[in-house]
């Protein structure tokens, strides 16, 4: 593996950069500044509450640095799914989301094929669909529909420690999709047509989510990230934290078919988010968001902005 790489830009190296709206980003990034580590950023944090024109506040006391690890840069898309459910099982409700057990390292087979969690009292909610509760893990966090009508909001609330398995790349391993047609939607189709194939598949991902219901966050905002702070769609994105500050503003150059240059903040983190030039953007609630975030697998390139007292010129 290449060694870790800073290359320090100027702004005006940054494609785009004028262009954008400069006080979203800002916004978000006033929500989460308050609970990042070190001088430097308390310092940022109380110079953002006395009101600063955004973009000089970012172009005064930050500098973009590129960091890079010898791989390519690679968007994807996340998002909110809006679920169907029930908190007691039934004849529709029959597939369980779990909360946290004490004993974590149970893999997916044990506790989906097995049952190693069942009748502990450790039932969260009850879904209609098993692929829905594997694809709720993959996102993160979500929103059950419940038969009353009322919604019951879901956040992340641990993981079993075992290896994430993308089951993309073992459909184009297989021969099943080319690199360029595999997405959320292309694995979700198959594996409902595949029947229990489909279902002995997704075991292969050994990784496994547990939920807690999330109550202190209003409908309108969005699911909480990793920082425990509600995310914003299209300006919240989910980095390795190994590579990118939590929190930290990252400038974005996303190519494909959708271009994308704006700012963004890095409030989240994902099993499957690994690198320095790793990021999945949050693009919001619903099925609609969740459409546009099958979309997105695109190069570029994405600088992290970094106080200026930590960047050596």
């Amino acid at each position: 593996m290449a060694e870790k790489t800073y290359t320090a830009l100027t702004f005006d190296q940054l494609k785009g950069w004028r262009d954008d709206n400069h006080q979203a980003a800002f916004d978000v990034f006033k929500t989460t500044c308050d609970d990042m580590d070190g001088p430097e950023w308390a310092t940022l944090n109380d110079i953002a509450r006395t009101g600063p024109a955004p973009r000089a506040f970012f172009e005064e006391f930050f500098r973009p640095v590129l960091i890079e690890d010898g791989n390519a840069t690679l968007f994807t898309g996340y998002y909110e799914p809006e679920l169907t459910g029930s908190r007691e099982r039934g004849e529709s409700y029959r597939y369980p989301i779990y909360t946290r057990p004490d004993d974590l390292n149970y893999s997916r087979r044990e506790i989906e094929q097995d049952g190693v969690l069942a009748d502990r009292g450790l039932e969260l909610a009850w879904l209609t669909d098993p692929v829905d509760v594997f694809f709720l893990q993959v996102q993160g966090s979500g929103r059950i529909r419940l038969p009353d009508g009322s919604m019951m909001r879901v956040g992340f609330g641990g993981k079993n420690g075992r290896p994430y398995t993308s089951i993309g790349k073992l459909l184009v391993a297989r021969g099943v999709f080319g690199p360029d047609q595999v997405s959320a939607d292309a694995i979700s189709d198959w594996v409902q047509a595949n029947g229990e194939v489909g279902r002995a598949l997704l075991l292969e991902n050994e990784s496994y989510v547990f939920f807690r219901e999330v109550s202190e966050v209003l409908a309108h905002q969005g699911p909480l990230g990793t920082m425990n702070r509600s995310i914003t769609a299209g300006r919240s994105i989910a980095v390795d934290p190994a590579f990118v500050p939590l929190g930290a503003p990252v400038w974005i150059e996303k190519d494909g078919a959708t271009p994308m240059q704006r700012l963004v903040i890095a409030q989240d983190t994902g099993g499957a988010i690994k690198g320095a030039q790793r990021a999945d953007i949050f693009f919001g609630t619903g099925p609609d968001a969740g459409v546009q975030a099958g979309r997105i697998k695109d190069g570029g390139r994405m600088i992290v902005l970094l106080p200026v007292q930590l960047v050596v010129s």
